[in-house]
């Protein structure tokens, strides 16, 4: 599919939605469901990487996804550290540089530690920057940016508070805000991501569950953004 590189979004983030609702009509445990789930997001870092946008950011646990049964944590964790493992070699490659984002102390010591290495090895690249949200609540992040940056105001390194001043403190700093979520298996709501980056962000919301999302669905949620008219509440709007 050809693209006018203009019409592209900068920043495309995913929340990847319906693994276990893909498992579950399939008869199969929770996990086989993430580890469909894991091709899907091979395909949308490729696809993300040739077309040539230079951010994508994916929902993959949040801090509510703690309560689910401990195997399947443990199992998701376990899947993170293979898919780490496996596309590093593609990230030095490629030049994609990856990150994790959220509360990554909650998250057991060894997959600290990789994540850890793979941001150090990726940290120079340019091409892409692939961001992975992890134990990860919007309003918590911004709690934390109010939080420091109270303590930033109270020392006198920051003299005003503007919306600039404030991104800076977010796990995002550095980053353009989305300009499109993709949301998969039709649920129509935020779930407590890059609640302040979303503000005017293009929503794209399909019945296709990750497993299933694949290039082809990739794409056309992105034709379907260069479609759009973007408009951001001035009065020309009217």
């Amino acid at each position: 599919m050809e693209f006018k590189q203009e019409k592209l979004p900068l920043h495309v983030a995913i929340i990847m939605d319906g693994n276990g609702r893909w498992a579950r009509q399939r008869n199969l445990p929770r996990l086989e469901g993430h580890i469909a789930g894991i091709e899907s997001v091979r395909e949308a870092v490729t696809a993300t990487r040739e077309i040539g946008i230079p951010y994508l950011t994916l929902y993959a646990f949040s801090k509510e996804n703690w309560s689910r049964p401990k195997e399947e944590v443990r199992g998701l964790w376990h899947l993170l550290e293979l898919y780490l493992r496996k596309e590093l070699p593609m990230m030095m490659e490629h030049e994609i540089r990856f990150r994790a984002i959220g509360d990554l102390g909650d998250l057991p010591k060894k997959v600290r530690a990789m994540l850890k290495d793979v941001m150090e090895q990726t940290a120079k690249h340019k091409a892409l920057t692939l961001t992975i949200a992890l134990s990860y609540s919007g309003r918590e992040e911004i709690l934390q940016a109010v939080r420091s940056l109270l303590q930033h105001v109270q020392a006198g390194r920051v003299k005003r508070i503007d919306e600039r001043a404030f991104s800076r403190y977010l796990y995002t700093a550095g980053m353009p805000d989305p300009d499109l979520l993709i949301r998969t298996s039709g649920e129509m709501r935020l779930s407590n991501f890059l609640l302040w980056q979303m503000a005017y962000a293009e929503i794209y919301v399909t019945e296709t569950l990750w497993p299933d999302f694949r290039r082809e669905a990739y794409e056309e949620a992105l034709l379907e953004f260069t479609r759009r008219e973007r408009r951001f509440g001035s009065l020309k709007e009217y």
